[in-house]
């Protein structure tokens, strides 16, 4: 793959069955794509949640949940936990710097400023801050969360949907 946006990259809601495949993203995106700022027992730690297949799919459902699919299989999720707020965020390592992660955010933003949201805010991991600073999303405050026995710390992140930017 290249580093453009991939053509046949959709964008659609979680179906009914679907969270095995999500916990599988989710895993492979944690161990794979954060071991550069996170230790392997926070790793570890993080996917625990997946560990429970009916915890994470209440997780999936409590939420608004969209995926991005590939030629139709999943290849990245996120979710809104609130108008305001994203809950979830994950893309597969493999499709990872194609595209995917825009088009969820896009997804998201749009959704958000649709339910009349003039703010979406994030608690970004300190793997994906990048990808939310370079999206306008500017640092609120720095949070520490308990996951097991593990401390990790994230950034909550929030950005103005007022600016139009969102909307494209």
């Amino acid at each position: 793959m290249s580093a453009q946006a991939v053509p046949d990259l959709a964008v659609r809601p979680m179906l009914p069955g679907e969270t095995p495949a999500l916990a599988e993203i989710f895993r492979e995106s944690v161990m794979q794509l954060t071991s550069e700022e996170y230790s392997e027992d926070q790793q570890e730690a993080w996917v625990e949640a997946a560990d429970d297949p009916s915890g994470f799919a209440e997780m999936l459902e409590r939420q608004v949940t969209i995926v991005v699919t590939l030629n139709g299989s999943p290849v990245g999720f996120a979710s809104l936990e609130s108008d305001e707020k994203i809950g979830l965020f994950y893309v597969h390592p493999v499709t990872a710097g194609h595209g995917v992660g825009t088009l969820l955010a896009d997804a998201l933003e749009r959704l958000a400023a649709s339910r009349d949201a003039e703010t979406l805010s994030v608690d970004a991991s300190d793997t994906a801050f990048g990808f939310f600073a370079r999206r306008g999303y500017v640092p609120q405050q720095r949070n520490q969360v308990q996951r097991g026995d593990a401390w990790l710390a994230n950034t909550t992140m929030m950005k103005d949907l007022d600016d139009g930017e969102s909307l494209h």
